[in-house]
């Protein structure tokens, strides 16, 4: 009974856990390790990090060699798998780096300032980026922002560009009214439509060929006329992209290397 009641309080006893950033290379791996009451372990890696779900019935000495062979197995990962692992690499920028977006290509300017707390930019003479940033910020805690601040910029540059393509597409196979078009850095889609006519397009696109650009904008603009991704909606779209999985294609191939 006394072995029994031990294996009932385990079970019932929460999940542990302990979350640690594994450095490796260019890589910074979040992990979480939990301890949890489970018959065996369990590795996997997904868009947040790592994780490792560990059998709290283990001794002591066992559940530290499950760790240790977790680490290995990640840096194995990363190792022989770096392009599936690149979400985990920091944004690094460099003062006189070039972006190439598109056709165009853009210089990114440093101006460091003792008195300055937060960060700012904005699009200089001759396609460079200038942003101004606090006296003493590293690159791993500059990256972040600057990547925001990057895709702001350049969508904004290339918004009436993409709008006028919007609007030329409409015309010619939609005809419906379209209030607004918006490119946003957004990573969940490649864009959306509201019944009102909004049109938000992903700044991601920009890095893009243009039949594909062409292909999402031609998507959103079908939801004009079927909300829906119904047999019908998919005819609009075929309709006037035939062929239209090419694209599909490429963006599931290439979308994840498409950012800032």
């Amino acid at each position: 009974m006394g072995l029994l009641n031990s294996l009932r309080k385990q079970i019932q006893k929460p999940p542990s856990r302990a979350n640690y950033i594994l450095e490796h290379r260019d890589f910074r791996v979040p992990v979480a390790v939990i301890h949890e009451a489970r018959p065996n372990s369990r590795v996997s890696i997904g868009k947040a990090g790592a994780i490792l779900r560990i059998s709290s019935f283990l001794k002591a000495s066992d559940q530290d060699e499950q760790i240790r062979k977790f680490r290995q197995w990640i840096i194995d990962q990363l190792d022989h798998h770096a392009d599936r692992y690149e979400r985990f690499c920091p944004k690094i920028y460099r003062h006189g780096q070039i972006l190439e977006v598109g056709n165009r290509k853009y210089s990114i300017r440093f101006i460091y300032e003792s008195d300055r707390k937060t960060v700012s930019g904005k699009l200089g003479a001759d396609r460079s980026l200038v942003f101004k940033v606090p006296f003493g910020a590293t690159d791993i805690q500059l990256g972040p922002v600057i990547e925001k601040l990057l895709s702001r910029i350049v969508g904004a540059d290339f918004l009436p560009e993409v709008t006028a393509r919007v609007h030329e597409l409409n015309r010619q196979y939609f005809q419906k009214t379209i209030t607004s078009v918006q490119l946003k850095y957004n990573h969940s889609n490649w864009g959306s439509c509201s019944s009102k006519g909004n049109i938000n397009l992903s700044t991601r696109l920009l890095f893009a060929p243009a039949f594909v650009l062409d292909y999402v904008i031609i998507h959103e603009l079908a939801h004009l006329i079927e909300m829906n991704h119904s047999d019908r909606f998919w005819k609009q779209v075929e309709r006037v992209m035939p062929g239209y999985q090419k694209a599909e294609h490429w963006l599931k191939k290439h979308g994840n290397g498409m950012s800032y």
